[in-house]
C-alpha cells in the first residue's frame, strides 16, 4: 500500500523523510508476527503506528488493544496482563482473565514499556518466546498467539545499563524498532498540522478558520515543541477558541507558546502549585541536581573547617602530623596532601598555606535519588504522601522506589 494512501485512512499530515520511513517500515512489517518496538518521545503519535501495523496485518479482523504500563499499579498489572485465580490475592473475589488471554489471537500495545517492573518483565519473555503464561495464583501453564507491539519515549538501552530493564527483553521486542520523529525534527510539517487542526476545529464549532502571518509561521516553525503533535493540537484550539482576530500576528502567537529557553531542558514545576506532581521522573532528578550543588558547596565550607582546625580531626593523627610537617617546610611548588579523611580529596598547599581545595561529591543519581527519598520520609515521619509530595512524585512511584533501592520506612 502507498505510503500517502496509508497517511490518508489514518489521518497523518506530514512529508518529512523521517515520517516517511517510519510509516514504510510500519507497512512493511505489518504483514509478518514479528514483535515490534515504537521509540519516540511523548506525544509523536505512536499509538497510531500500532494501529496502522495491526490493520494492515492478518491480524485485523482479531481484537486490538492499548495499554498504557505506567498507568496501572505495580501490585495489579500482573492481574490485568495474565489474569488471575480466585483468592490469589485480597480482593480477588473471582478468576478474571487478563489481556493476553482476551485478546488471544490479535495484537496487543504495550505503551511506555519502560514502565514494566521487572518481575512482569521475566513473564512477559516467557510469553514472547514461547506464547505461553501463568496466571496469578495458578501452577497451570496456558497457551495464547498474539502479537506484541511496543512502545517507549525512554531509552531502554539506558535503563537496561542502570538494571531497569532486561537486556533479553529489549532485544526480544526489538526485533523491528521504528523510530517516530519527534516534531521538532519535522519543521516542514508544523505548519501543515497547524492548519489541519485549525480548519478540524472551525468545521467542527462553524467557524472561520485562524489564519497565521509570516512572522507567526517563522515563530511556529522555530518553536521547539516539546509536547510534540499532542501540545500543537492544544495551542492550535486554543488559539481558534481565545484569539478574537482570526489573523494571527507572531506577537498574538507568543501569548500562547509556553516561555523556553536554549538548552530545552524542561521547565520545573512547583511542588506547592496546583499541581504538586511532576510530570515525570526526569523532573525530579533536575529538581535532584539542584540540591546536589547545595550539598557540594556545604561539604566545601566543612572540609575547610576541617582543615583549619585541627581539633575538628583529632582521630586522623596521621592526617594532622602530615599537615603540621608541612608547615615547617619551605616549597616552592605545589604540594599535594593526601588526607586521611574518608572520602577527601588532595588539598593544593603552597609554603604551608592553604591554596585551593578541590572537593569532588559522589555524582551517581541513583546514590543520590536514594538519598533524598531517605531524608523526605525521615522529614514527614514515614507518611509515604507527604514524601511524595515534598519530593516531586507520585505516591506510587515513592512506593516503587522504596521497594527498588529497599529502602526501609
Amino acid at each position: 500500500m502507498e505510503i500517502q494512501s496509508i497517511k490518508n485512512r489514518f489521518g497523518i499530515i506530514g512529508n518529512a523523510p523521517a515520517l516517511n520511513y517510519a510509516l514504510q517500515v510500519a507497512t512493511q512489517v505489518a504483514s509478518t508476527d514479528l514483535t515490534v518496538l515504537i521509540n519516540g518521545e511523548s506525544g509523536v503519535g505512536k499509538e497510531v503506528f500500532s494501529q496502522i501495523i495491526h490493520a494492515l496485518s492478518a491480524r485485523k479482523h482479531n481484537p486490538f488493544i492499548a495499554v498504557n504500563c505506567g498507568a496501572i499499579p505495580e501490585g495489579t498489572i500482573d492481574s490485568e496482563l495474565f489474569g488471575h485465580e480466585k483468592g490469589s490475592f485480597t480482593g480477588a473475589a473471582d478468576a478474571r482473565k487478563g489481556y493476553f488471554e482476551t485478546v488471544n489471537g490479535g495484537t496487543i500495545f504495550l505503551d511506555e514499556i519502560g514502565e514494566l517492573p521487572v518481575g512482569t518483565q521475566a513473564r512477559l519473555l516467557r510469553v514472547l518466546e514461547a506464547g505461553e503464561y501463568i496466571r496469578v495464583g495458578s501452577s497451570k501453564t496456558q497457551k495464547t498467539d498474539v502479537r506484541v507491539i511496543a512502545a517507549s519515549n525512554k531509552d531502554l538501552l539506558q535503563l537496561v545499563q542502570v538494571g531497569k530493564f532486561r537486556e533479553d527483553l529489549y532485544y526480544r521486542l526489538s526485533t523491528v524498532p521504528i523510530r517516530v520523529p519527534a516534531l521538532h525534527d519535522r519543521p516542514e510539517d508544523i505548519h501543515l498540522l497547524f492548519r489541519k487542526f485549525a480548519a478540524d476545529f472551525a468545521n467542527k464549532y462553524k467557524t472561520s478558520p485562524v489564519q497565521l502571518d509570516e512572522e507567526a509561521k517563522n515563530l511556529l516553525i522555530s518553536y521547539p515543541w516539546p509536547g510534540n503533535v499532542r501540545e500543537l493540537k492544544n495551542i492550535a484550539e486554543q488559539i481558534s477558541v481565545l484569539s478574537s482576530d482570526k489573523n494571527i500576528s507572531a506577537n498574538e502567537l507568543k501569548k500562547f507558546l509556553q516561555p523556553y529557553s536554549n538548552n530545552r531542558l524542561p521547565v520545573l514545576l512547583s511542588a506547592h502549585g496546583n499541581n504538586p506532581e511532576f510530570a515525570n521522573e526526569r523532573e525530579m532528578l533536575y529538581k535532584l541536581f539542584f540540591d546536589m550543588k547545595k550539598d557540594v558547596t556545604e561539604l566545601k565550607r566543612m572540609f575547610l573547617d576541617v582543615l583549619q582546625n585541627p581539633n575538628m580531626v583529632s582521630q586522623n593523627q596521621a592526617f594532622i602530623n602530615e599537615l603540621k610537617e608541612l608547615k615547617n617546610t619551605e616549597v616552592n611548588q605545589p604540594v599535594f596532601v593526601q588526607p586521611v579523611l574518608q572520602n577527601s580529596q588532595p588539598v593544593i598547599m603552597n609554603n604551608g598555606i592553604l591554596d585551593h581545595v578541590e572537593v569532588e561529591e559522589s555524582l551517581n543519581i541513583v546514590d543520590k535519588e536514594k538519598e533524598l527519598i531517605i531524608k523526605a520520609l525521615k522529614k514527614h515521619r514515614s507518611k509515604r504522601k507527604d514524601a511524595a509530595l515534598d519530593l516531586g512524585i507520585s505516591e506510587r512511584t515513592l512506593y516503587r522506589k522504596l521497594k527498588e533501592y529497599d529502602i526501609e520506612e
